[in-house]
C-alpha cells in the first residue's frame, strides 16, 4: 500500500484518537478459521470517535480498508492484504441502558416491568455479552452462549441460533455511514420490515455498527441458576454437534426454508461429507461446516465452496447461498 505512512502519521496527527495500530498484522490468529495472510496496515479504535477519525482518514486517501470484527465468518487471503483492517476488538464495553438515555427521536420509550435494556459496542464478544446477562440475571441471549464472533458481527449477519434471531431480541442500533464526505454517528431503532433470515439492512452497505442495544428479560437471583443451564444446554450442543473440533465459520451456507431441506442435508445427500481440498473438508460431522483439518488456505475453503455450490446445484437444481464472506487482497 503506497500511502501506508501517510495514514499513520495523519491518524497520529489526532491527538484524540485512540487505538492501536500496527504494519504487516498476521490475521490468520484473528479468525475463527485461522487462514490468512497479513494485513498491510492494522488500526484498532478504542472509541466512537477513534472510528470516525479513521474511516475519515481511509476515505480522504481513497484506502482499501475492511471493517473486523469478531473473526467467525470471515476468510482473509493467503497473500497480504494490501489495505486497513479496521478491527473492533478494542471496541467492547457493555452496559445495562436506562430507557430515558435513548435518543429523543426514539418517543417516550415504556419498558414492562421486567425488560430490560442491554447495550453493546460492536467489538463485544458474544460470550462477553452472554457472560454479562448471565450475571445480572437477565434472560434472552441464551441461545447464543457458545457462539463466536462479536456482537457487531452477529448483528450484521442477524445470526440465527437454535431458532432464535439476533433480530428477535434487538432493539435499536447506532452506526456510522462511511460512503458520506463526513462520517457521523447515526442511531435508529429496530424496524422489523428492515430485516429478515439471516439478513439484516447493514448487508452490502456503507454502514458500520457501533452499537447494538437488546430488549431482554430482567429474572430474579432465583432464575440464575436456570439461565445458567439453559447456557450450559445450548453449548453443549454446539460441543457434541463437533462445532469446535476444528478450526472453522461454522455454518457455511444459509438454509432455505422454502426448499423442505436444510443446506446441510443437501450436501449430504450429495455424498460429500469428508470430501477433502488441501487442508480443508467438508466436516464428517455435518455437511454445512467447513473444517480447517491441516493447514488449509483460503483458496482451499473457497474450492470447497464452490465444489459443494456445483454438486448440489447439478443433483437438485437448488444454488446454496454462501454466508461466510471471502475477503479479496
Amino acid at each position: 500500500m503506497e500511502n501506508i505512512q501517510e495514514i499513520i502519521t495523519s491518524l497520529k496527527n489526532f491527538n484524540a484518537f485512540k487505538g492501536i495500530i500496527k504494519t504487516d498484522e498476521p490475521m490468520a490468529q484473528k479468525t475463527t478459521f485461522k487462514i490468512g495472510g497479513n494485513a498491510a496496515l492494522f488500526v484498532a479504535p478504542q472509541n466512537y470517535y477513534s472510528f470516525q477519525i479513521v474511516l475519515n482518514v481511509v476515505s480522504f486517501y481513497k484506502a482499501k480498508f475492511f471493517i473486523l470484527g469478531g473473526g467467525s465468518n470471515i476468510v482473509f487471503p493467503d497473500e497480504t492484504f494490501d489495505g486497513v483492517i479496521i478491527s473492533t476488538q478494542e471496541f467492547n464495553d457493555i452496559l445495562i441502558m436506562p430507557p430515558e438515555d435513548c435518543p429523543e427521536d426514539f418517543g417516550k420509550i415504556q419498558l414492562n416491568e421486567n425488560q430490560v435494556l442491554v447495550s453493546c459496542f460492536s467489538g463485544t464478544p458474544m460470550a462477553t455479552l452472554v457472560n454479562f446477562c448471565t450475571k445480572n440475571n437477565i434472560s434472552g441471549v441464551e441461545p447464543f452462549a457458545g457462539l463466536p464472533g462479536s456482537v457487531g458481527g452477529a448483528v450484521f449477519m442477524n445470526a440465527r441460533c437454535f431458532d432464535t434471531s439476533i433480530s428477535d431480541i434487538l432493539f435499536a442500533t447506532s452506526y456510522m455511514d462511511y460512503s458520506k464526505e463526513k462520517v457521523s454517528l447515526e442511531k435508529c431503532k429496530y424496524n422489523p420490515q428492515e430485516w429478515a433470515y439471516k439478513k439484516s439492512p447493514f448487508q452490502n452497505t456503507s454502514k458500520f455498527i457501533t452499537t447494538a442495544t437488546f430488549l431482554l428479560t430482567q429474572k430474579t437471583e432465583n432464575d440464575h441458576q436456570i439461565i445458567e443451564e439453559e447456557n450450559k444446554k445450548f453449548i453443549n450442543e454446539r460441543v457434541s454437534k463437533g462445532h469446535f473440533k476444528f478450526p472453522s465459520a461454522g455454518s457455511v451456507f444459509k438454509n432455505n426454508h422454502a426448499f423442505g431441506k436444510p443446506s446441510g442435508k443437501l450436501i449430504d445427500e450429495c455424498g460429500l461429507k469428508g470430501y477433502t481440498i488441501g487442508g480443508a473438508q467438508i466436516a464428517e460431522f455435518h455437511g454445512n461446516f467447513i473444517v480447517n483439518i491441516n493447514k488449509a488456505k483460503a483458496s482451499d475453503i473457497k474450492a470447497l465452496v464452490d465444489y459443494a455450490i456445483e454438486k448440489v446445484q447439478n443433483k437438485f437444481g437448488f444454488l446454496l447461498e454462501p454466508e461466510i464472506i471471502f475477503v479479496d487482497k
